[in-house]
């Protein structure tokens, strides 16, 4: 394995922030937890994990194809996720007052239907696609990654915002308390926001 321990701490760094922002991942969750306990909660988020971990794999062989193409593809790209991470970040300050809006089809009874409900939201996630697509190549050297490398990546993938959402799962009624709370939804999305500007900075920078 070529990874270092600083690119997968700062990788599982990123991939926390992520989670914290609020979205449709939360609401997803709060629906179906209130409508059927724990075991109306966990499939959708193991369905949110497939597509964490499609999101990568996508991620890391569409790079690595464009690398061979174009020998400065990576330095464009390292800017471009630097934009995207601000761009998100100023994004989400911006809307920090918009209430979260749920959708009644995440509700639907049954495991199948949690489960498919969760690989939904992730694989139409706009933070998602443009956090794996266009940031995580950013975290590592994507042309040299081996076959160890691309395992792990996945797994810290699925693993973070899966112990995130089983964990919101298993306290559903403070979590629906919490996103009925403008000031609450509002102080998350500004410091998440931040957290993501700041990241993209630091990319641009280093």
């Amino acid at each position: 394995m070529t990874l270092s321990i600083t690119e997968i701490t700062l990788y599982m760094g990123a991939l926390a922030i992520l989670f914290l922002t609020p979205g449709p991942v939360w609401v997803a969750l709060v629906a179906r937890g209130v409508s059927g306990g724990f075991h109306a909660a966990w499939p959708l988020a193991l369905g949110v994990v497939v597509g964490d971990i499609i999101w990568p794999l996508l991620a890391i062989f569409g790079v690595s194809l464009l690398v061979e193409v174009y020998a400065d593809f990576l330095n464009l790209l390292r800017y471009g996720g630097a934009v995207i991470l601000v761009w998100m970040g100023v994004r989400t300050i911006r809307n920090a007052d918009k209430p979260l809006i749920a959708d009644e089809r995440l509700s639907a009874s049954g495991m199948w239907a949690g489960f498919v409900a969760g690989l939904m939201v992730i694989i139409g996630n706009p933070k998602a696609i443009l956090f794996y697509m266009g940031v995580l190549p950013n975290f590592f050297n994507i042309n040299n990654v081996s076959g160890p490398d691309i395992a792990v990546i996945c797994f810290i993938s699925g693993l973070v915002p899966f112990t995130g959402n089983i964990l919101f799962a298993l306290s559903i009624h403070r979590i629906r308390r919490f996103l009925s709370s403008a000031e609450s939804v509002r102080r998350t999305n500004l410091i998440s926001g931040s957290a993501l500007v700041l990241v993209g900075i630091v990319i641009a920078v280093l």
